[in-house]
């Protein structure tokens, strides 16, 4: 059963905490990244090794084996866009990142469907190449910017942080 799509626009947590997961984006420097996005994939592997990693609470709610498909599809999206970013473009606007419909991936990929072992050796391959990424980056480039599909703006920096509080909040939706 397809869970009702989250149509949120989350880019608020850049301004303020989050109620739900308790992630401040005014505690989280950038050199914090990488480490919270290792650490998030190692906290999803305990959970996907787990017997019930395939069962969903509720109706509403993904399974931890969903969303830790989810995240390991974040990991590699925000590498993606993190490069357009770094690349810029050839006349000079801000690179325009495509629409990704979160939902429609978790259904056509089969999220609940996956391996969760398998799921969980993504997931922490992923982490480790977008962690590389972000640790890659000259304090000088975070100022970078890219435009998502509804025209929010971010720069390198706030990038990471609306990136890492994904992972923050998806952990403590599978762990409580």
């Amino acid at each position: 059963m397809p869970i009702v799509p989250d149509v949120k626009n989350w880019t608020w947590v850049l301004e303020r905490a989050c109620a739900d997961c308790g992630f401040d984006p005014a505690t989280i420097d950038y050199a914090d990244v990488p480490p919270l996005t290792r650490e998030s994939a190692s906290r999803f592997a305990e959970v996907l090794a787990r017997p019930d990693a395939r069962v969903r609470p509720d109706d509403s709610t993904w399974s931890p084996l969903e969303y830790g498909a989810h995240v390991r599809d974040v990991c590699r999206l925000f590498d993606v866009r993190l490069q357009q970013i770094l690349r810029g473009t050839t006349d000079g606007t801000v690179p325009r990142f495509a629409n990704w419909d979160q939902d429609e991936t978790a259904v056509s990929d089969r999220y609940g469907e996956q391996d969760p072992a398998r799921v969980a050796t993504e997931l922490a391959e992923a982490a480790d190449v977008v962690a590389r990424s972000f640790e890659s980056v000259p304090p000088a480039e975070r100022d970078r910017s890219g435009e998502r599909s509804d025209g929010a703006i971010f720069t390198v920096e706030s990038f990471a942080r609306y990136f890492i509080h994904d992972l923050v909040h998806h952990v403590h939706d599978v762990r409580g």
